[in-house]
């Protein structure tokens, strides 16, 4: 169900904010202990839209106190952004019900 996101408030997923800068997308909230960063690396044009094809996926942890090519749990490769964010919201959920 589509809805209308006014300035300040953060788009929802499964209960997890969703934010995107251009070609990278954030699922996740940085007070938790991990995030999920998803990068759109190749995308087709499908009529007047760009579809993304090629989507890499990663589980971060987001203590600072780890190097940042330490932080890295868990990666993967998707065809399509809706696998992508089906594995990330899995992972998600996941890692931080984990103790």
């Amino acid at each position: 169900m589509a809805s209308i996101v006014k300035d300040g408030e953060l788009l929802m997923y499964k209960g997890h904010p969703l934010m995107r800068k251009e070609n990278i997308i954030y699922y996740g909230s940085m007070e938790d202990r991990y995030i999920i960063m998803m990068q759109i690396l190749e995308t087709k044009k499908e009529g007047d839209l760009e579809v993304a094809t090629k989507v890499a996926v990663q589980l971060q942890q987001t203590s600072q106190t780890v190097r940042m090519k330490d932080r890295i749990v868990k990666k993967s490769e998707k065809s399509s952004l809706w696998s992508a964010m089906d594995i990330a919201s899995i992972w998600l959920s996941r890692a931080l019900s984990a103790k």
